[in-house]
Order: structure tokens, then sequence, then C-alpha cells
């Protein structure tokens, strides 16, 4: 979104907080859903919703989760578990570089906590709405009331809708088929619309798309996060994204 769009005349004297509460909910839609089919798997694998929400608000990365989730057993494979953990949430590393200049005026505290809070869709926020400010000329260009804002809406949702989806599983079933998981892709959908900049800019998504496909279709496994992640930035570096 332009920065004159983004901070038009009458926006600007909108507080940051509020910006974000109108930025987040849409996408909380999507959360909903996907934390109630994580929720139902959780159960159906012997997680209680207490347990659960414990888990999703230490570790609040959807995809890790589900992939835990996946091979929980008995006895628990803890080693495997938090080695695949890991190897699906390696793709913060680079999300968290890539915020970390926008965090350079904030106390380390807030930084470390600002990075906690850090999943995908609070990041593609984050860094939009700090470039955006960037572009208007407006200093700092993080806005911490509006990322704040944001990631709190989102962890809160999350945890509380996935403790919810166990809660209720023994009543309603497995809610796979009702299709919920397609939030997911319509999330992701929406962010890479949200940060689309141009063909030339969306080449290394789709080196990083190729990529993650086929090595999901030849290695099991969360390795294709990784191979993802690191073919998408060679692509960007060979394209001259390290200028």
């Amino acid at each position: 979104m332009p920065a004159e769009t983004c901070f038009s005349t009458c926006d600007a004297e909108r507080p940051e907080w509020k910006r974000a509460v109108r930025d987040t909910l849409p996408m909380l839609l999507g959360f909903v859903p996907i934390a109630l089919v994580l929720g139902a798997q959780a159960a159906q694998k012997g997680l209680s919703a207490p347990e659960l929400m414990l888990m999703t608000g230490l570790n609040f990365a959807g995809g890790s989760e589900f992939v835990a989730i996946d091979l929980w057993a008995s006895p628990i494979p803890v080693v495997l578990i938090v080695a695949m953990t890991l190897l699906v949430n390696s793709r913060h590393v680079l999300m968290g570089a890539a915020l970390a200049p926008f965090l350079a005026h904030l106390p380390t505290r807030r930084a470390l906590i600002a990075l906690a809070l850090m999943c995908d869709e609070a990041w593609a926020l984050g860094i939009n709405h700090a470039r955006a400010r960037r572009e208007a000329g407006r200093t700092p260009a993080f806005s911490p009331s509006y990322y704040f804002t944001a990631a709190v809406m989102m962890w809160s949702t999350w945890v509380s809708c996935t403790g919810l989806g166990a809660a209720i599983a023994p009543w309603v079933g497995d809610i796979r088929p009702w299709g919920f998981d397609m939030a997911f892709a319509a999330i992701f959908l929406v962010l890479m619309r949200g940060m689309w900049s141009g063909f030339a800019a969306a080449r290394p998504w789709l080196v990083s798309l190729v990529s993650a496909g086929g090595t999901y279709l030849l290695l099991p496994g969360g390795w294709y996060v990784l191979v993802g992640a690191l073919a998408g930035v060679a692509s960007a570096w060979a394209w001259g994204g390290r200028k």
C-alpha cells in the first residue's frame, strides 16, 4: 500500500493502536478456524486445553505446532518434536533479521518481546506499516503501539481459540472435513498481495515456492521450510538483493 494512501490526511490523526485494530481484525477471521482445527487435532492426541494453550502461548508458530501434534505419540518423541519445531521455525531467523533494523531504537527488553510475539502475520503487518511510515517521512519508522497491538491481538486469539478447539473437540469430533484449514492458504495469499511490489521483486518468492514444493514431495518432515527459505534468500541475493 503506498505511503500516501496509508497515511492520508484524515487517517493520520488516528492513533496507531486503532489503525492496528483495523488492520488486524480481518486477519483474525482466518486465525479462528485454523486454531480450532489445531485444538481438535491436539485433543485427539490426548492433550487437554490448558496443555495446548501453554504450548501455543510459548511457541506461537502455527506451522510447527501442527507438525508437533502430528508427531505426538506415546511415548512422546521429544527429540524429534524439538528438532522438527526448530526446522519449521527456521524461517523466523530470516524474518527477525528483516525486522531487526526497525527495532534498533527500542530498549533491548522491548525488542526481544517484539521478536517473541512475531508470527508471520504480525511480521508482515509490522514490516509493511514501518515501510509506509518511512516513505511518509515519519520517524521512527517502527511504531511499537501499532506492532504490539496487532501482535497481542493475534497471540491472544490464537492461544484462546486453540484451547477452545481442544475443549469442544469431544462434542464436535474431527472438524478438518469442514475445510477450516483452507484459512491458512487464504491468509498467506492476502499477505502476499499486501506486500506485492511487482514481478521482479516476487521472483524470490517463486523460487522459494518451487523449491519448497519440490522438497515437500521428495523428502519427509519439515525440510521443505528450510530449503524454501534458503532458496528464496539465495535467489534474492543473486538478483541484486545484496545491494
